[in-house]
């Protein structure tokens, strides 16, 4: 299960991601390979629902769980893909850090969220107009326009938000802006993508019976931060397996056995979800 190698234009990539807040490389990895992250997304799941803080919620019937590295059977592939070492080098940095893994998971009668953005803007970003962290997404599963598509409002990274409700949330008078910025992402087994988390999108009223899984992998540059709300552990064994080139990037605690994660970083505003 490795990941295939489609050409792509790294350069074309880092100013979609300044220029729209994000971008993808389509066909990053086999359908085989993607079919058993969604395997272990869904025992990991099962595991994290039943646990005090495993599995947050994020709306009606909407879910984010964060994970362990080595509960991810593809976890080195995926770093060590070429697209996302060179997007998180020419993005974040040489010394960019691992910060975060998981998934969001939007079953049948997810409701439209909120507009939002993830976590509040650094000054370095609305000032400076650097982006500091990214957001790497994989969809488990063929998506359909009825099935909550991801929509995301192109070039809002760069607002400030300080006038957003805990600068996350902006106005409900300001959505039908970003609706008309909107694009939906139809994203297809295989598929990868890279944002800002500062780029207002939501997650949309998932229609089917069916779930839509997506992978998130959180990177930062050095000194943003997100470390301290997450809590990425590996075990010594799985450590010492992985190569020197990624080694050098997880911002991990390594442990003699894993301990079940509770999530910090929690986004009340997305618990009810939106009309």
């Amino acid at each position: 299960m490795t990941p295939s190698a489609p050409a792509y234009d790294l350069a074309d990539a880092v100013d979609k991601l300044y220029t729209d807040g994000i971008v993808g490389l389509k066909g990053a990895f086999s359908r085989d390979w993607v079919a058993a992250l969604g395997e272990d997304i869904d025992r990991a799941f099962d595991e994290a629902i039943d646990r005090p803080g495993g599995a947050v919620g994020r709306g009606p019937n909407r879910y984010y769980v964060e994970v362990h590295p080595e509960d991810y059977r593809g976890f080195v592939e995926l770093c060590t893909h070429p697209w996302v070492v060179g997007v998180c080098e020419s993005v974040l940095g040489p010394d960019y850090e691992i910060v975060e893994i998981g998934f969001d998971i939007p079953f049948g009668g997810a409701v439209n969220q909120p507009w939002h953005r993830d976590f509040p803007s650094p000054a370095d970003t609305y000032e400076g107009r650097r982006l500091t962290s990214l957001a790497f997404n994989i969809t488990t599963v063929d998506v359909e326009p009825d099935m909550g598509p991801f929509e995301i409002a192109p070039g809002t990274q760069w607002e400030s938000g300080l006038d957003f409700k805990h600068q996350m949330f902006p106005d409900e008078s300001q959505w039908p802006r970003y609706a008309g910025l909107a694009q939906q992402k139809l994203t297809k087994m295989g598929d990868i993508s890279a944002r800002s988390a500062l780029t207002i999108h939501r997650g949309t009223a998932n229609r089917t019976d069916k779930k839509r899984p997506t992978m998130v992998l959180g990177v930062d540059a050095p000194g943003a931060g997100h470390g301290a709300l997450h809590d990425l552990q590996v075990t010594q064994k799985f450590y010492d397996t992985v190569p020197d080139s990624l080694r050098r990037h997880l911002d991990c605690r390594v442990v003699d056995r894993l301990e079940p994660i509770v999530q910090k970083h929690t986004i009340e505003g997305l618990v009810m979800g939106a009309p």
